[in-house]
């Protein structure tokens, strides 16, 4: 069962059946204490008609609603009305736990804590954030429950997330498929190479970016600076510097934004210390051929809206809704494009002032 297949196992328009009171029995659910009287007591003087309460069809037991399901017994009823789920054991525990959640007396967080700790068994596949929606908890805590249960839990290589989709634990080896496949096919559509490596676009995306810059498809190591083996596709790799050119830096680390290092103008300039965007933001802005003209202020709103984006990159990518994954990365291609090519465009002026090179519209 997937995230939401919960909603398309029963709905509001599902078949209502009734159903006598002694052809039902207790599941063993997520409320480790049972039933509270208080609440029993609490439906019964509302005296209201309850909604149908949710049941195991192969096994009749109670998945959801055996608060109800005493209260008609006190009511002298002899049948209830009832919904039915035809999925597995497992599921109908995860089932129940989700309507406990949603709706009724709330679960405890002793009877949550249990809950998510017998998921993390049933379905060691899901994702800390999947277990954590169904379970009322936060992914921290899935993630520090299923470390707590490690031995006890089958060993899998992928997660399915909140939206469905299988992503392994270690994206290392798809990144490298990936890197090969831009390598060897650098008009692939985006797309197929996530396809084929077994990874999201969103991260086939970074890796073109990565060997873009002559980096390693994979993210470095924590603590080193070096990528986990080297491996950047030969068809990619850097090409070697020019020997006026200064030597690379080392790539930032991600919290840290990119050092501008201008090339010397002359020989005998004295060479220039690494100025951070900001330095060259600050710089501009006391231009007074951008500061006073309507042209030069729009581009220095265009980079003050950037400098502001650069501190949350992180943030913004982990929210990032993956259905959205697609029209984010065609507009991130497109834009870094124009970018690119006022880059060059200014690059080529400033070399040969003599040309009338106008950007296309």
């Amino acid at each position: 069962m997937t995230l939401g297949e919960d909603q398309e196992a029963h709905s509001p328009h599902d078949p209502v059946h009734l159903v006598p009171l002694d052809a039902l029995s207790a599941a063993e659910g997520p409320r480790r204490c049972g039933e509270d009287p208080d609440h029993v007591r609490l439906l019964l003087e509302a005296g209201t008609d309850l909604p149908p309460i949710l049941v195991h069809r192969s096994t009749m037991q109670v998945i959801d609603g055996m608060h109800r399901l005493r209260v008609a017994a006190l009511r002298g009823r002899t049948h209830i009305a009832v919904r039915y789920y035809d999925g597995g054991s497992a599921d109908a525990f995860v089932l129940a736990v989700r309507h406990n959640i949603r709706h009724g007396l709330p679960l405890s967080l002793t009877d949550r804590t249990a809950a998510a700790t017998r998921i993390t068994r049933t379905h060691p596949h899901w994702s800390d954030r999947a277990i954590a929606r169904a379970s009322g908890l936060s992914p921290k805590t899935v993630a520090a429950i299923r470390r707590r249960s490690s031995g006890e839990i089958p060993l899998s290589n992928t997660r399915i997330g909140q939206d469905g989709r299988t992503r392994p634990l270690d994206a290392t080896e798809g990144r490298r498929r990936a890197g090969d496949l831009i390598a060897a096919h650098p008009t692939m559509p985006l797309r197929q190479v996530a396809a084929k490596a077994g990874i999201s676009l969103g991260t086939a995306h970074d890796v073109r970016e990565r060997l873009r810059t002559g980096r390693s498809p994979a993210p470095t190591r924590a603590g080193t600076g070096a990528p986990p083996d080297g491996h950047i596709p030969r068809a990619l790799a850097p090409a070697p510097r020019s020997p006026l050119a200064p030597p690379p830096a080392s790539p930032p680390a991600p919290a840290q934004p990119p050092t501008l290092v201008p090339a010397p103008r002359a020989a005998t300039a004295p060479s220039a210390q690494p100025r951070t965007p900001a330095a060259v933001l600050h710089l501009l802005r006391k231009d007074p051929s951008l500061r006073l003209t309507d042209s030069g202020r729009a581009l220095l709103r265009l980079f003050d809206a950037q400098a502001q984006l650069v501190p949350q990159w992180d943030r913004l990518i982990d929210a990032f809704p993956h259905h959205c994954a697609d029209m984010i990365v065609d507009l991130a291609d497109t834009y870094a494009a124009y970018w690119q090519h006022i880059a060059t465009h200014l690059r080529t002026a400033t070399a040969e002032p003599e040309t009338d090179q106008r950007i296309p519209s």
